[in-house]
């Protein structure tokens, strides 16, 4: 980074440990840092113990300028992270009456009274900044020890996002010494990591490797272009690195700052005013529900069927009784039977069938664990394609999704070429 300032991020919660929960608060974290400068060197998860996250807060204070907290701002007993702040930087904590204040209205505001327990979410360590929390209860602190910064956010992501962004974010611009860094993100569909590691390596000399970053997931990939400076000769040479890594990449490019694909075929689809419908089976209605997490998605997406056995095909999507004894469920005919059929069942303009074997069993020696048909069914016909996925159950099926709705887009995109 330019300015060289570094920061960590520090997940307070032994739930966070375990196998049902995952600290996703540090991605947001880490964007925001980036965006003043501030480079993560380090994120770490820590168990509720006092002792141990007090030891982590003084370890990591002593090489940081920044150190995020996210958890254990509650009101229970297992909520200890003002202690440990406390016991890491030898300060006192108070109770705030303001701060009570504060947590008493937002319980009233529930319709509840507060119960007593709470009170401790009112514990303020020593010279703090208190952070109001406009989305929870459980108040954020903000200290200023030496030359380095400590902030404590609530664990709830919506808490800690909209904390971040109005009480954080100004004192990170301050502390950054003006050192921006700026980001645009290009999602690829229906690629593998390397293959777009392969296509723009030639670039990294122009725009310097440190700049650019590829995130894979299962058929999607995020290059994500950065660069630093000041706002608008940043913007002109995000610009610049745009138009090179779009051209080098093509057809695969399915969006800019798009969060997802699915909501990059969405708007594709909204656009030319067209409706999409589909028919599972190994995927059990992953894709209906990746789609339908999209707000406004019911503007385009006409809905879905989990047509998991044969008779479901028959009776809900149409797939003809011959072609499933002859080619059986998971096949290329029965993938562009169910599109077909999506589309006469909804009255859609588009409609995807997607059948396969997820495992882990199931396969035989002709048709493998992991091999998945889909097809497209548009305006100029059906498409269909098909792959031998590796990895589990949850990596196959995402898989699945991932690539039926690429060829969406693609359909798309062919479309308004020859339109």
């Amino acid at each position: 980074m330019a300015n060289g300032r570094t920061a960590a991020c520090l997940a307070v919660g032994s739930e966070l440990l375990g196998e049902v929960r995952l600290d996703s608060n540090s991605l947001a974290i880490t964007r925001a840092l980036g965006r003043h400068g501030f480079q993560v060197v380090e994120k770490r998860v820590v168990g509720d113990d006092e002792q141990t996250v007090a030891a982590a807060i003084a370890e990591l204070l002593g090489r940081v300028d920044v150190l995020i907290l996210t958890g254990g701002l509650g009101p229970t007993a297992d909520d200890i992270t003002r202690d440990a702040i406390a016991r890491a930087l030898g300060r006192r904590i108070d109770v705030d009456p303001q701060v009570e204040g504060w947590v008493r209205a937002a319980y009233e505001a529930r319709g509840r009274a507060m119960p007593e327990v709470s009170r401790r979410m009112a514990q303020v360590v020593h010279g703090a900044r208190i952070l109001p929390n406009r989305k929870g209860v459980a108040p954020g602190l903000l200290i200023s020890t030496r030359d380095r910064l400590l902030v404590a956010l609530p664990g709830v992501p919506w808490e800690m996002a909209e904390m971040l962004e109005r009480e954080v974010e100004p004192e990170l611009a301050l502390r950054g010494g003006g050192a921006r860094r700026f980001s645009r993100t290009l999602l690829l569909g229906g690629v593998y990591e390397s293959a777009v590691e392969e296509q723009v390596r030639g670039l990294y000399d122009r725009f310097g490797r440190e700049n650019v970053t590829i995130l894979a997931s299962c058929g999607v990939v995020r290059l994500v272009l950065s660069t630093g400076g000041e706002p608008a000769s940043a913007q002109r040479r995000l610009t610049e690195m745009e138009t090179a890594f779009r051209e080098q990449l093509g057809a695969d490019v399915a969006g800019v700052d798009v969060s997802s694909l699915e909501q990059a075929v969405l708007a594709e689809l909204e656009s030319a005013g067209m409706t999409l419908a589909v028919a599972e089976s190994c995927t059990g209605g992953l894709l209906s529900a990746r789609l339908t997490d999209v707000p406004g998605a019911s503007a385009v997406f006409r809905g879905g069927v989990v047509s998991y056995s044969n008779q479901a095909k028959e009776d809900l999507v149409g797939v003809p009784h011959d072609v499933l004894i002859e080619h059986g469920a998971v096949s290329e005919p029965t993938a562009r039977a169910m599109a077909a059929g999506a589309c006469s069942a909804f009255t859609s303009d588009w409609g995807v069938g997607i059948t396969g074997i997820a495992g882990p069993s199931g396969g035989t020696a002709d048709k493998p664990v992991g091999l998945v048909h889909w097809a497209v069914a548009g305006p100029a016909g059906v498409v269909a394609d098909h792959r031998v996925f590796g990895g589990d159950r949850a990596s196959v099926r995402l898989w699945s999704a991932h690539l039926a709705l690429d060829l969406v887009r693609r359909q798309l995109a062919l479309g308004r070429r020859h339109g």
